[in-house]
């Protein structure tokens, strides 16, 4: 893994690949751009799947939707969390509009938020962020209760004269 830098007017920031996923800081530190740039992606592959969801069965759309939409909002994520409800309200509206495209419902349908919560079992975005930033503690606090005792097995404490 590594990153890289561009100290311009704006960062970006490359992880694993530079032909990945960017994570996009304005030089104030906001994340207007890459927010605007996922959602900008997301709504690209949204409407390249509403071209042929009538050709879909139900189970192929949701997996389309999970590999182009919902991977490219979850990626990155842990970043938004202590962002503004402007900015998570604008990955809202990604996520509305790919559950409406699953459930074949309109824009001014009512019950979105139980198709959202109830039938796909998804997360509201700040919802999200928290649960990536919980599973990531989780995960570190077990791996460092894993190596703690390997590491003391293998490196004994150094008594300094």
């Amino acid at each position: 893994m590594y990153a890289s830098f561009n100290y311009s007017q704006n960062y970006t920031v490359y992880l694993h690949n530079p032909d990945a996923v960017q994570l996009l800081i304005a030089e104030d530190l906001s994340l207007d751009r890459h927010v605007s740039s996922v959602c900008k992606t997301c709504f690209f592959w949204l409407h390249q799947l509403r071209r042929v969801c009538r050709s879909l069965e139900t189970e192929s759309l949701e997996t389309l939707v999970h590999a182009f939409v919902t991977s490219r909002e979850d990626y990155c994520n842990s970043v938004l969390a202590s962002a503004l409800k402007t900015i998570t309200d604008e990955l809202q509206r990604v996520l509305n509009a790919a559950a409406r495209l699953i459930s074949c419902t309109s824009k001014y349908d009512r019950g979105l938020s139980a198709l959202l919560h109830d039938e796909l079992h998804w997360l509201d975005i700040p919802q999200r962020v928290q649960y990536k930033l919980a599973v990531t503690v989780h995960r570190v606090s077990v791996f460092q209760c894993l190596m703690l005792p390997v590491t003391s097995i293998c490196y004994p404490p150094v008594a300094i004269n």
